[in-house]
């Protein structure tokens, strides 16, 4: 990724105005910052800034699959109704399915998901129990035709996902996937700054009977949480068991919880996990030869995060009345330097200066636009990069530069090499 960027060069067509049909912070702020442009309803064009923070999570999504063994791939976004009409689900989807009927009248469809074509690839290459365990994985993007798109990229018809999917030998190894990819979901979205709470869901239209949520703490969340409170500190291994549901499977006539311990919050789903055993390797005759030659279907699993729903979520979760707050490991930049006064030459000196060493480690946005220092500063609280170096005028002629944490609005003054000094930690 690009360490160097003026904002002058940088293509993020920020805007004071707030349109109609943004109901939602998040839905309002990736407009208003140049994140997002709308191309019809519930489908969107994203832009560089955006790209950027995708591109931040993707990495990190990666990095905690290849830890658990998981082989990344790219399944084709249309997929043949054949696959479809094996498993069953063709008819059974329903309407968000787009079906599409090429020149030669062909029957297609643009993918909703991908278990039919997992298990496809699976049946084509996989032949012998010896190569079980196996777990494909993809990011890319999705389309469903949603009754009533909204949210902006909350509930949109197209959007990027994660999707994984496991074939295990047997259900005691299908289990022991399960486990091993709902830690690797916790640690990647602790990664990111954020508290994940796993609840106990419903497989919906996936089908399976065991089956994970993991949503996030935002007081704008559609879902309201019942949950231990045990579950904010507890590591990988103890969530697996920490009571957490929603509010549709909570009966406080049964619950084990005292008073004392539930909590109560609104969460926003960004993920979601299911186990369903042969469902589909049965349906699609999809077996490895065992050690005696015998016909093995193996157990399945399939693993979903949100990539680009997940960015609408965080900033439901950070952000304040000026802007977005992103958590550092996933913010576009690290740092924004805010030169207040580029016709300054003292301004300028200092700013180049900053820019020249701190790009050496960080991921800098240098605003060297000719704007007001109003704007540059209400253009940085809504971008929400987490450090802002501000240059002024007079504090440059005492050699003094302005660090602004975003996060918690404190300004600490320092002298260039301070400030070099705080980001070579």
């Amino acid at each position: 990724m690009v360490k160097l960027m003026l904002f002058s060069k940088f293509f993020a067509p920020t805007s004071k105005d707030i349109p109609s049909d943004a109901k939602i912070a998040s839905h309002r702020l990736m407009i208003r910052a140049g994140m997002i442009s709308k191309t019809a309803s519930g489908i969107y064009c994203w832009l560089p800034l955006a790209v950027r923070v995708l591109e931040k999570i993707e990495k990190i999504i990666c990095e905690e699959q290849e830890k658990i063994g998981a082989n990344k791939v790219f399944f084709s976004t249309i997929q043949p109704a054949e696959l479809w009409i094996e498993s069953g689900r063709y008819d059974a989807y329903g309407k968000e399915m787009l079906r599409i009927t090429d020149r030669k009248n062909g029957q297609f469809l643009y993918s909703p998901t991908n278990e039919e074509q997992a298990t496809d690839i699976f049946r084509k290459y996989i032949k012998s129990y010896k190569e079980l365990p196996t777990i494909l994985y993809q990011i890319h993007w999705k389309f469903r035709d949603e009754i009533r798109p909204r949210f902006g990229v909350m509930r949109g018809r197209e959007f990027l996902m994660k999707d994984g999917y496991s074939f295990a030998l047997d259900y005691n190894d299908a289990k022991e996937i399960y486990k091993k990819i709902f830690k690797s979901y916790i640690k990647t979205f602790r990664r990111m700054g954020l508290t994940p709470i796993p609840v106990q869901a419903d497989s919906g239209a996936i089908g399976g009977n065991m089956s994970h949520e993991f949503q996030i703490l935002a007081n704008t969340g559609e879902s309201t949480l019942y949950f231990d409170k045990k579950v904010l500190t507890a590591n990988e291994e103890e969530l697996m068991t920490v009571f957490a549901v929603t509010d549709e499977k909570y009966n406080s006539k049964t619950s084990p919880l005292s008073e004392e311990a539930l909590q109560i919050s609104k969460g926003i789903e960004v993920g979601h996990i299911f186990y369903f055993g042969k469902k589909y390797s049965e349906a699609m005759n999809a077996f490895v030869l065992g050690e005696k030659g015998e016909k093995i279907y193996p157990e399945m699993g399939s693993y979903g995060i949100g990539v680009s729903r997940l960015i609408a979520a965080i900033i439901e979760a950070f952000h304040d009345e000026r802007g977005i707050i992103w958590p550092e490991a996933v913010a576009p930049f690290d740092i924004t330097i805010l030169n207040l006064h580029t016709k300054n030459e003292k301004c300028c000196d200092i700013a180049n200066k900053v820019y020249e060493f701190l790009s050496k480690q960080k991921e800098i946005l240098y605003d060297d636009r000719e704007i007001s220092v109003g704007e540059k500063l209400c253009d940085a609280d809504l971008i929400g990069i987490p450090w802002q170096i501000i240059i002024g005028q007079k504090k440059a002629s005492q050699n003094i530069i302005e660090l602004k944490n975003r996060s918690t609005s404190e300004i600490t003054e320092l002298n260039l090499d301070k400030l070099i000094e705080r980001f070579s930690k």
